[in-house]
């Protein structure tokens, strides 16, 4: 090309000389520096002295402003820099029928009312004005929808005067019109995936197109998998992912990996897992010594086998960790390496990576090393098993299986109790979670909910991995070299003044602080332990935490009470522990500082970022699904009366949990009449009788009804039940 044609084409359309770029520029410095904060089109046009052959490039630069959020349009022609008028771009995140929620670019969330959203939907890019907030969390509207993202809806089918309609599970309550002609066939009560074909000034005007059917609504197994596709979460793994992880599995593990490794074959090396886990990426050993205990944590060497940039690493990140959900899995990695190659199977040879950490009597790290192993198990541990050894009521069969590891288990019991003590001194808070286990038959529907159970064994691996999490954290501090570390900061300044406003109302005096620490929260769940208040404070105190995620700066862990933390145990299910991996192999491998600050400062930064957002995710998936099963569960107890505890309460009623942990709502419309006061998040409180429904308060309730589609679950006081106690 010429460079007169160069020239011609770096000018942009037409034959004007100012480019783009340029025009961008201009756009910029006479909105910035003009007397007045808006100004027409037109003026603006004249200013930037353009010409009428100039002005396709003009039109260009003003339109890629607007869309990065830099300018925007008001009514009547009137254009403005959004800085000067304080409206932000940023993200739609999340999105409910009556509300949804945007991240400016800047950093603040905002709550936006759902008659504020304008029609839009996650992903999409959007200018955000803040208004004036009835909670204290800033609050938004959206101005102008600056880029689409996600066109996808998922919903049911429901049909009304004849027509079809769309009742999506997100961003309204009206239904939305389909064009049934542009849809693949679907039948009343279908769980679907819809994508939006027109979009409205409101998502209650936008008309869909139905792509894809999943099956009846009424099945918690349909909505879990439309819960999947409208979350974009991954669940065939491409063919040329599939090819390499063949291979690796066909190769086997060969006797030539083991050289420059540690053979540890000869020690007492077990797992300890759940009976139905077939992912077993982290094994124990222990030996006492004359300080103390050496603790020996055997992780599955996954990094030998997903190479950086291989289809098999690029799909990991993507993925970013497995996705748990009723009785079923979404693998990180494909079975070949997650249940095959890479799971620490027992009699078979495993490459590791092994933390080893040297603990005095009291459990306190004296040192740490690190190093490439091979190893063989000695017995697939079972929790259950090894909590009825501790407990002394195993049967005749169990202690058969465990007979060469028994002294090893009598020893880990010893050693975790130190370890748990030594949490105890550092004032750890002990916040209390219940999981939930879903019981799933073959027919695909859940038959029961429980309380998923901790024993002693669980509490002896949980502390185990904590020690070698810290460890490998330390490693990178000394070392200084990127890393991807587990943080948890201490709570947002506005929720610790919450929490201690809002102690004093159920008798608990919060310790005065000029900073939150964790000895506080310590301190107030210590004092509410063993009283009936102590569910609520438990609540209280964890809504106040800031969430944990991922970081390439080592900002430590608030309710650790940690300086040193990541994730280093779980390589086969969680990319955070993949990454570390990689670093820790080439720090044992002797690379310098330089090198390896150069190789890992931007791959770090880039996979903590990911993995947080896959972390999100797969909770939300996850949490999502088992609301679905859950209610799936509840249809067969409709008309059923249950004690419950007040486990959640809003301004338009209050959350009942019972016993198996199934939550359901008491809405305020089905309350005795009244005229009720909303204590925000601790009560509902009916003016002239005085009765009173808070947190932790113990209720009855009656099943009244399920929507298996929603995953919601509506509960009525039984008040028969109530009048007798």
């Amino acid at each position: 090309m010429s460079e007169k044609n160069k020239k011609k084409q770096a000018a942009g359309k037409g034959s004007s000389s100012v480019s783009v770029e340029s025009y961008k520029k201009k756009i910029v410095t006479f909105l910035q520096t003009g007397s007045k904060k808006t100004m027409s089109l037109s003026e603006l046009e004249s200013k930037c002295k353009t010409k009428r052959s100039g002005r396709d490039n003009f039109v260009q630069a003003f339109s890629e402003l607007r869309t990065e959020g830099v300018v925007m349009m008001k009514k009547g022609m009137k254009t403005a820099l959004c800085s000067r008028m304080h409206v932000y771009p940023g993200t739609v995140t999340r999105l409910s029928r009556t509300f949804g929620f945007a991240s400016a670019d800047e950093g603040v969330e905002y709550f936006i009312p759902g008659k504020c959203m304008l029609g839009a939907m996650p992903g999409d890019r959007v200018l955000i004005s803040p208004i004036p907030s009835r909670s204290g969390e800033p609050e938004g509207e959206v101005l102008d929808i600056l880029e689409f993202g996600s066109s996808q809806l998922a919903g049911r089918i429901e049909y009304e005067d004849g027509k079809p309609y769309l009742v999506p599970d997100t961003a309204s309550r009206s239904h939305v019109i389909i064009v049934k002609e542009e849809s693949v066939p679907f039948e009343n009560g279908d769980k679907v995936l819809a994508e939006i074909v027109y979009r409205g000034r409101r998502h209650a005007e936008h008309k869909v197109k139905i792509t894809l059917v999943f099956g009846s609504s009424e099945y918690a197994a349909s909505t879990a998998a439309s819960i999947l596709a409208v979350h974009g979460a991954p669940t065939v793994f491409p063919d040329e992912v599939l090819k390499e992880a063949r291979k690796i599995a066909e190769g086997g593990v060969q006797e030539y990996s083991f050289n420059n490794r540690e053979d540890l074959r000869g020690l007492d090396i077990f797992t300890i897992d759940s009976a139905e886990s077939k992912d077993l990426d982290d094994a124990v050993s222990v030996e006492r010594t004359r300080k103390g205990y050496c603790l020996g944590v055997h992780i599955a060497d996954v990094s030998h086998y997903v190479k950086g940039n291989s289809a098999l690493d690029k799909e990991a990140l993507l993925r970013g960790t497995s996705i748990y959900y009723a009785d079923k899995v979404i693998p990180m990695l494909p079975k070949e390496l997650s249940n095959g190659i890479c799971s620490l199977n027992p009699d078979e040879d495993r490459l590791t990576l092994s933390a080893f950490m040297e603990l005095d009597k009291e459990g306190n790290m004296l040192s740490y090393r690190f190093c490439k192993s091979v190893i063989r198990s000695r017995v697939k541990g079972v929790y259950s098993e090894i909590n009825s050894i501790l407990e002394g009521r195993e049967t005749p069969a169990v202690a058969e299986k465990y007979a060469a590891v028994r002294e090893d288990i009598a020893l880990m019991d010893e050693l975790a109790d130190r370890l748990i003590a030594r949490k105890k001194q550092r004032s750890a808070p002990e916040i209390e979670t219940t999981e939930s286990k879903l019981l799933i038959g073959e027919d695909g529907i859940c038959y029961d909910v429980q309380p998923r159970e901790r024993g002693k064994s669980e509490r002896i691996i949980e502390e185990f991995m904590l020690t070698a999490n810290e460890a490998a954290a330390k490693l990178a501090r000394d070392k200084k070299v990127p890393f991807v570390y587990r943080i948890h900061e201490a709570p947002p300044e506005a929720k610790a003044e919450a929490l201690h406003e809002l102690l004093p109302k159920y008798g608990f005096e919060c310790p005065h602080f000029s900073e939150f620490r964790p000895v506080h929260a310590a301190k107030i769940l210590e004092e509410a332990k063993g009283t009936d208040k102590f569910e609520a404070v438990n609540m209280l105190v964890l809504r106040s935490m800031a969430k944990a995620k991922y970081s390439h700066e080592p900002l430590g862990h608030f309710g650790l009470v940690l300086e040193d933390y990541a994730h280093f145990t779980s390589p086969i299910r969680r990319y955070p522990d993949l990454a570390i991996h990689r670093i820790i192999t080439d720090i044992l491998a002797g690379y310098n500082n330089e090198w390896l600050s150069k190789r890992y400062e931007g791959f770090a930064v880039n996979a903590a970022e990911r993995s947080s957002a896959a972390e999100l995710r797969a909770v939300t998936i996850e949490r999502e699904c088992e609301d679905c099963y859950k209610a799936e569960y509840m249809k067969a107890h409709i008309g059923e009366s249950f004690t419950a505890k007040i486990s959640g309460v809003t301004e338009f009623g209050f959350y009942a949990e019972l016993p198996n942990t199934v939550e359901g709502l008491v809405h305020i419309r089905t309350l005795p009449e009244g005229e009720y006061d909303y204590c925000e998040p601790v009560s509902l409180t009916e003016k002239f009788s005085g009765v009173t429904y808070a947190l932790g308060q113990t209720v009855q309730v009656i099943c009244a009804a399920v929507n298996v589609s929603d995953g919601i679950i509506d509960f009525v006081l039984d008040d028969e039940q109530e009048e007798n106690k």
